[in-house]
């Protein structure tokens, strides 16, 4: 083996062997990612089947297409009861091969013991032991297992009480979005529970501080919202809000009993106070805060307001002196957090980096809620380009507003800008996510995820107009479902309902599986439609062979059917 002359990269490893039966077609190769939209039988609840979708129809009707896995090990994930997400579906796109992701690095680093184990948790535990600081736990608290996991949390708790931290505050954030839309106090009694074991065999003072819902509350994510992130600072930090209780349990109570309505995720921020009306928990010098998600994109805003020193996004106030650490590294090349817990999954060869080293000139472009995951997510969790002058991400900001509000969202704006690309013939390969079916599938809200899907259904028939006007091939796939099931359904398939007899609404993730459609109007690709066990990982080989590349050895096998 030759080995390269120090300072000059190893070329042959990202060559690729061009395909001994395929060419690339005339024009550019367009991948579009509907986020959200899984598919399931037409039921109660399900607005992608009920949605008026003339292209899909077409397409499902007209091209060979396969069902594929986007949730649990397909994608990473611990079991088959573990949701998708977008974050490892773009993984896992982009990658070719399957990585273990947050939830299970974190899970076998607890168990292992690994995670304690560590100069992290080390010098956290040490800067606060025998009563000299307070450390804090802040994160998601349910066991959706797609930011975080409540296991993980109570875990951490007992390794604290059992090194001698005397003094622990948590500081809660409400889901109802990868669980149950009314689920806080569940995990709210098994956290209590368990600080008042430790409260009571140790003599401990073990507490919950603050909380919200993550909508509302500490979890913005690509700087859509700063003041959700204030919100949580100001909660979090400085022991303020607007509302004050003596306990979280009565806090979520209080919100239910308000607004009948209103769900765990949009619930104001609120703040414990003790006798005096004084806050339990705010964040002082010299404490330690382990911000506990392991998924990155919601961590990455809370973590900058803790560690960098020029912050122009809001005003701290009192920026406290702490030992600050995520679970995970929410960003490998801007180093975000500088401590963490757990290291992430290297995903190195991804499909973007051997493209752009075969010279293949890329575009990939969403709206603002999307935008990291067809770069940051789809390249193996690395920020930047491959090559300045071979790639091209656009970013169309998104609105500020409630996405049931607006359910087209920007999609057509999205959309004309590809267009404008698919057209300038200056790319080989583009590919474009469309967040609709999982924003506003999020809300809960039927009739706008029914808009949500048309809108993308609309703008895929503008796409598949441009792709036939220049002899290129369209590719269309999902990265996990959420639009396909908007009702809490019972074992026989119907809605569950409210006293007032409307349907439950769900705003989770769903563990169907997503089509996997190549339209190429010359004839040439198509998929095989009898595949019976594909997955995400299966895509980047797939784009490879019809980009006329014979994909590296250890990637998942491409899904085209064979001539």
């Amino acid at each position: 083996m030759t080995v390269p002359e120090k300072g000059i990269p190893d070329m042959t490893r990202f060559h690729l062997n061009r395909h001994p039966q395929f060419a690339k077609p005339r024009g550019p190769v367009v991948e579009v990612i509907m986020d959200g939209v899984g598919y399931a039988p037409a039921s109660a609840g399900n607005a992608v089947a009920a949605a008026y979708t003339p292209f899909l129809d077409w397409l499902l009707e007209t091209v060979p297409w396969a069902l594929i896995k986007a949730h649990g090990p397909a994608v990473g994930l611990p079991s088959d009861k573990d949701m998708g997400n977008s974050e490892v579906g773009h993984n896992a796109l982009g990658a070719g091969r399957v990585f273990d992701q947050g939830a299970k690095l974190v899970s076998r680093a607890i168990e292992s013991g690994r995670l304690f184990e560590g100069n992290v948790w080390r010098q956290l535990v040490e800067r606060v032991a025998g009563g000299r600081g307070t450390l804090h736990f802040i994160g998601l608290l349910s066991d959706g297992n797609v930011h975080s996991h409540i296991d993980h949390l109570l875990a951490m708790l007992q390794r604290a009480s059992d090194e001698g931290v005397h003094r622990v505050r948590v500081h809660i954030l409400l889901d109802g979005r990868d669980v149950g839309e009314r689920s806080a106090l569940q995990y709210v009694e098994q956290l209590e529970k368990k600080l008042s074991e430790i409260n009571g065999l140790h003599d401990r003072d073990y507490r919950v501080a603050s909380g919200g819902g993550r909508m509302v509350v500490t979890m913005d994510r690509y700087e859509a919202d700063w003041r959700i992130v204030e919100r949580g600072w100001q909660a979090h930090v400085h022991g303020r809000a607007e509302r004050t209780f003596d306990s979280a349990a009565e806090a979520i109570r209080t919100f239910y009993d308000e607004d009948p309505r209103v769900i765990d995720q949009f619930l104001p921020p609120f703040v414990i106070v003790d006798e005096a009306g004084r806050p339990v928990g705010p964040i002082s010098d010299g404490d330690s805060v382990i911000f506990f998600n392991f998924r990155g994109d919601r961590a990455i805003e809370i973590t900058r307001a803790f560690e960098d020193d020029e912050f122009p996004h809001f005003d701290r106030g009192r920026r406290p002196d702490v030992m600050y650490a995520g679970m995970m590294e929410y960003d490998g090349d801007l180093h975000i957090p500088r401590n963490y817990l757990v290291a992430p999954p290297e995903i190195e060869r991804t499909m973007s980096e051997y493209l752009v080293h075969m010279g293949i000139r890329q575009f990939a472009i969403a709206e603002t809620q999307k935008f990291g995951h067809v770069t940051y997510f789809w390249n193996g969790n690395r920020s930047g380009k491959f090559s300045e002058d071979l790639e091209t991400y656009v970013e169309i900001p998104s609105d500020r507003v409630p996405f049931q509000e607006r359910p087209w969202m920007k999609a057509s704006e999205v959309a004309d800008e590809l267009l404008d690309a698919i057209r300038s013939g200056s790319y080989d390969f583009l590919r474009v996510n469309f967040a609709n079916g999982d924003m506003v599938g999020h809300t809960g809200d039927f009739r706008a995820a029914l808009m949500a899907v048309e809108a993308v259904d609309l703008n895929l028939s503008r796409i598949r107009r441009a792709v036939e006007e220049t002899g290129g091939v369209l590719v269309v796939t999902a990265d996990h479902g959420n639009a396909d099931e908007m009702f809490m359904l019972d074992k026989q398939g119907n809605p569950l309902t409210s006293e007032e007899g409307a349907p439950k609404p769900k705003t989770s993730h769903t563990l169907s599986p997503v089509i996997y459609a190549v339209y190429d109007p010359a004839g040439i690709f198509s998929v095989d439609s009898s595949v019976k066990d594909g997955g995400l990982g299966n895509n980047a080989a797939t784009i490879l062979e019809i980009l006329g590349f014979e994909p590296p050895e250890d990637y998942l096998p491409s899904l085209l059917a064979r001539p």
